[in-house]
């Protein structure tokens, strides 16, 4: 009888296993009628559509299951264009489902209800939509590298009612808006995701471990999808701008501007965007800074065509697409000046090509070409003018394969070529990228090997580089570590159309983690980290970088966030790069320093909700000192309504960094004070769900006042210098303003009414008074003012061909409940 007890047990035992390894499974029902995306469910295709249910909690009890009157309850069904979505969230106390109106892919402070589907079900990557209890949409593209994409925008419809159990989610989800594989029978990737906002909960359907990274690999399974066929993708955008511009020494000028966007559907997988005179007037500011280092300040896209759908392209970091028709730089005399200077390089047209193929190849191409930009400049002494070119025609290209598979890991291999017309310089880089994980998502190997040649103007010699890392690191679990190393040559270069600042140096790093997995009495999350980080130049093997850095991040169980840690460098360290010498001979000694940081955030559910975060820095050096705050409270006076304000204030004493070079081209420094003050608005009002009116404001200062003068010495020293007068203080005063309509009249077709008025103000010769210069940012006669209008219609090829080929049949509806 023993005998059968252990053959029972390893009976039970496997079918245990078997059971619990089993995704989770909903069929989808084809459907023939017309159903009315209107959040009543009447329609009767809704009555035999089989249900997911069972949610579980993955923040913060990551794993536990939803409480019977918090549950959710979601139907799929399909025709041959598009897959209809039907949920209903339970919630015993619907008068507490938060709603707050907001812009389209803005979650706030609302109930969501999300979607994700694989139509290739490897793991990879999913197209997930969501909606909130107050109707406005979010969408977005996961994969496990840039994790969730939402400058990528769908057309689809959704419907939300809040009822006396809960509030209800429909949806239409157009086969255009997916990608999935020629298939006789489909199976997808699926989940469902729920946030009831007001306990800063998250659950989902199929469970979403935060033992590992990954979350895609998680999900549940869609079956029943059959003889469906790619649609036509063809949609054209076209849009007419028009523009009024002035300021107190300019007369006000008018312009009008059109074109057209394209995005078609090359094969099930591949899609085509296109620009066809592009018009980026309406895009966001970009928030300027004094930059005293000595490298380039580095800008957020904000131009559309170069975010959405991106995810490809930022393989191997090689890309910048500021780079495309950025702000040209150019020097002139000091008795000359630039009669016509553009704010950027104009860009004539650009296309991409993306997409992935059912053996999980993704491949990328994008093109686009700059103008021909020149400046009128004319010398103050003489009054005669000359015409400078500053950019020749240029072509901008980058090509990705990227080939994933075990639903994990990824080998990819990116390209990004320049060419500019004339004696100008061009540019090739390559780069090898390889991302592995073992089956159980325990461990991962990453790295790359990129390759730059960079053929110069004539009379220059070609510069050929290479850049190279390798991590290694444990990727499950509470305790997670990473370590690795990197190489960088001294000619690597992909400035052209990528961006890199250092070069000639080598590192390796180790990085250390621990965290909880489930809440305890205290915490709903906590985790602690430590990173080590050390750095050297390749030709002298001086040290350029030792950091220590250990912080703790915790959510307390109302839901306020709270962290703080320690930054050190315990040792002095040389830096090639601060003395701006050519091929960074020289080097300048830092001194080590100590700080620390704390910050706070409370729960943004309440109406009144501040984060705050004060740092300081203390620099083993005469006095050397940085401190500040930034310090955030928001108001949402209802809904609709809502304020958000920021104060930074940064101070530096006894700074010590590169100013100029004398005439005997000593490189000169100085030991100065550095304040920076900066304040932002935004405010945002919304009529409904898709009508905004929004506010933007920024008033940016900040000034440094040289000291003491001091020259560079060969050794990395500096010694006093009482023989240079010449004024290098710097005063940077900025001010930014936009106010803005946006509405969207039908899916994907909107307009957008932009006030903008702005002014930006260098001197060397200033006030340190604060008001002062605030007084000078917003004064009329140093404003620039811009009203424009911008109309985006959405054109889909299949509603026309639709309209004009079917016919509607009207039939009795039929009250249905779940």
């Amino acid at each position: 009888m023993r005998k059968y007890s252990y053959f029972f047990f390893i009976v039970i035992l496997l079918f245990t296993s078997f059971v619990y390894s089993q995704k989770k499974t909903l069929q989808a029902i084809r459907i023939d009628s017309k159903i009315i995306i209107d959040g009543k469910f009447d329609e009767t295709a809704w009555q035999n559509a089989p249900v997911a249910k069972n949610f579980v909690e993955i923040f913060p009890d990551n794993g536990k299951p939803i409480p019977e009157n918090k549950d959710t309850e979601v139907k799929i069904v399909y025709t041959d264009e598009a897959i209809y979505v039907a949920a209903l969230l339970h919630d015993d106390d619907p008068s507490k489902i938060m709603s707050e109106f907001t812009l389209r892919d803005n979650f706030a402070t609302a109930d969501h209800f999300g979607v994700f589907f694989n139509g290739y079900n490897d793991g990879q990557q999913e197209f997930r939509f969501f909606v909130s209890a107050a109707g406005v949409q979010q969408d977005c593209i996961y994969t496990e590298n840039t994790d969730e994409d939402f400058t990528w925008d769908a057309i689809w419809e959704s419907k939300v009612r809040i009822t006396d159990k809960g509030w209800v989610v429909e949806m239409k989800i157009p086969l255009a808006a997916l990608r999935f594989p020629e298939a006789e029978k489909q199976i997808w990737g699926l989940n469902f995701y729920r946030e009831p906002r007001q306990s800063r909960s998250q659950n989902t359907w199929s469970l979403i471990s935060n033992e590992i990274n990954n979350e895609s690999i998680q999900a549940g399974i869609l079956e029943g999808i059959e003889n469906i066929k790619t649609p036509t993708r063809l949609f054209l955008i076209p849009y007419a701008s028009t523009y009024l511009t002035g300021n107190a020494t300019q007369k006000t000028t008018g312009e009008v501007r059109g074109g057209l966007d394209i995005k078609y559907g090359l094969s099930d997988a591949f899609t085509l965007d296109a620009i066809l005179v592009p018009d980026f007037g309406q895009v966001r500011f970009d928030n300027v800074i004094l930059n005293l280092t000595a490298f380039e300040q580095q800008f957020t896209e904000n131009r559309p065509f170069f975010t959405e759908g991106t995810d490809l392209f930022n393989k191997g970091n090689l890309f910048y697409s500021r780079r495309i028709g950025e702000v040209p730089f150019y020097e002139v005399a000091d008795n000359e000046t630039v009669l016509d200077n553009p704010g950027a390089i104009r860009l004539i047209n650009a296309a991409k090509v993306s997409g992935r193929t059912k053996s999980g190849l993704g491949v990328g191409v994008l093109n686009a070409v700059t103008e021909n930009t020149s400046v009128t400049i004319r010398n103050e002494d003489t009054g005669e003018t000359r015409t400078m070119q500053i950019a020749p025609v240029s072509n901008y290209n980058i090509t990705v394969l990227d080939q994933r598979f075990r639903k994990n890991s990824s080998i990819a291999f990116v390209n990004t070529n320049v060419i500019r017309n004339g004696s100008f310089r061009d540019a090739n880089v390559s780069g090898l990228v390889w991302d592995l994980n073992t089956k159980s998502n325990s461990f991962n190997i990453s790295g790359d090997f990129k390759y730059s040649y960079v053929n110069e103007e004539p009379n220059l010699e070609d510069k050929q580089g290479i850049s190279s890392y390798f991590n290694f690191g444990k990727t499950k679990g509470k305790y997670r570590f990473s370590t690795g190393g990197v190489y960088v040559s001294q000619d690597y270069d992909i400035n052209d159309l990528g961006i890199n600042f250092q070069t000639h140096y080598h590192g390796l790093y180790l990085n250390q983690s621990y965290r909880i997995l489930n809440p305890t009495k205290l915490f709903n999350s906590f985790s602690v980290n430590f990173n080590n980080y050390l750095e050297f130049d390749n030709r002298t093997g001086m040290l350029q970088q030792f950091n220590i850095r250990s912080g703790v991040d915790l959510t307390t169980k109302k839901n306020d966030y709270f962290g703080f840690g320690i930054r050190a460098r315990p040792v002095s360290v040389a830096d090639f790069y601060e003395p701006r010498s050519i091929n960074e001979e020289k080097f300048v000694m830092y001194p080590g320093r100590i700080g620390g940081f704390i910050y706070f955030s409370s729960n943004f559910n309440r109406k009144f909700a501040i984060d705050l975060n004060p740092f300081v820095t203390k620099f083993f050096d005469q006095g050397w000192l940085n401190y500040g705050f930034t310090i955030n409270p928001r108001y949402r006076f209802s809904d609709k309504f809502s304020l958000v304000y920021n104060f930074y204030y940064d101070r530096i004493n006894n700074d010590v960094g590169w100013i100029a070079f004398d005439e005997n081209d000593n490189t000169i420094f100085a030991r100065r004070k550095r304040i920076t003050i900066e304040n932002t608005i935004q405010g945002k009002f919304s009529v409904n769900e898709t009508m905004n009116f929004n506010l933007n404001l920024r008033h940016y200062w900040s000034y440094a006042v040289n000291n003491d003068i001091l020259t560079l010495q060969d050794d990395g020293s500096l010694l006093p210098n009482y023989d240079f007068t010449t004024n290098r203080n710097r005063n940077l005063n900025l001010w930014n303003l936009d106010f803005s309509y946006v509405w969207w009249f039908t899916p994907g077709s909107q307009v957008t009414v932009l006030y903008r008025n702005n002014s930006q103000l260098f001197s060397r010769d200033f006030s340190r008074e604060f008001g002062s210069n605030f007084n000078d940012a917003i004064n009329s006669q140093n404003l620039n003012h811009i009203f424009s209008i911008s109309v985006r219609y959405f054109i889909d090829y299949n509603s026309i061909k639709n309209s004009r080929l079917s016919k509607t049949f009207t039939k009795p509806k039929e009250k249905v409940h779940f």
